[in-house]
């Protein structure tokens, strides 16, 4: 079915239209929801593909206002993001269980009618328990889902790959669909217009750092591909402040010239507008991949 929605009032009006759509509407379920929250408070990668779901329920959901929650460092991601109404930023570093309350505290001020926890641990099992939500979602694999209202299995098999999105999609398809939307970022024009020098010729970049030293291609690896790249190619470093330093010694590996470093140069939304733009983007298995 599909639906239309009142986005000027918080009460949901629909009105269900025979679509080749093949959409779940249930009027009594969307007079109900009105405010959810989506916890993802793990990594910059994470946070990405967690714009898969906040997409979906944009644009399923309308009228219904959405939360999310990310860890302190992460919330520029979801600038300019029409979707989200509110960012609720945890600082985990300022006293890991004394902030968790306060988030709490902040959770149940705001009354949600469903808290869609898209993590597997127990600090935002905790949060999602104790906010107050008429409905929360997760993971069974959460070590506290029994205490949601509704829990699903978080499968990864080798033998039936996956995307993460997915996996995301499972929490929220019995009241949708089986569509699965793909993650966004919103570049603003002031990010586009920043990277605009950087892309009169044709480029490519490279985003040799990642959070998880297992996940990191060697350095000399990225070297001997930097120098077997076309002559005619400009080669830009990416990364964060702290990738700086790696992504200076990865230039002094090679001879070209044609390589510049942007590493701490660049928000989150303006590598993502430059990669937009390159010829090729490579990187490790880590965030910027969600990036491209």
């Amino acid at each position: 079915m599909l639906c239309k929605y009142n986005r000027n009032a918080l009460q949901i009006q629909s009105q269900c239209f025979a679509s080749t759509v093949a959409m779940h509407c249930d009027s009594d379920y969307l007079w109900a929801v009105q405010k959810i929250l989506i916890i993802q408070t793990a990594f910059i990668g994470d946070v990405v593909l967690a714009t898969s779901l906040v997409e979906k329920m944009h644009v399923r959901f309308p009228g219904v206002i959405i939360d999310v929650m990310v860890r302190k460092g992460n919330e520029k991601l979801l600038l300019n993001n029409p979707a989200i109404h509110e960012v609720l930023i945890w600082n985990k570093k300022a006293g890991k269980w004394k902030s968790l309350m306060q988030m709490v505290k902040q959770m149940r001020s705001k009354g949600y009618d469903k808290v869609i926890n898209l993590q597997r641990f127990f600090s935002t099992g905790l949060m999602t328990v104790l906010s107050g939500s008429k409905e929360t979602r997760g993971y069974e694999k959460n070590p506290l889902s029994a205490g949601f209202s509704k829990k699903f299995p978080h499968i990864i098999d080798p033998r039936n790959p996956h995307h993460e999105t997915v996996r995301i999609n499972e929490l929220v398809k019995d009241f949708t669909d089986d569509e699965v939307f793909r993650p966004r970022l919103y570049p603003s024009d002031a990010d586009e217009q920043f990277v605009t020098t950087f892309i009169n010729e044709p480029f490519v970049t490279i985003t040799p750092s990642s959070v998880w030293f297992t996940k990191q291609y060697p350095l000399e690896k990225w070297a001997d591909l930097i120098q077997q790249l076309p002559s005619h190619l400009r080669v830009f470093i990416l990364g964060g402040k702290d990738n700086a330093e790696e992504a200076l010694e990865l230039t002094a590996k090679v001879t070209r010239r044609n390589v510049e470093v942007l590493a701490g140069k660049l928000s989150f939304l303006q590598s993502a507008a430059l990669m937009k733009h390159a010829v090729m983007n490579y990187v490790n298995d880590s965030a910027p991949l969600h990036f491209a």
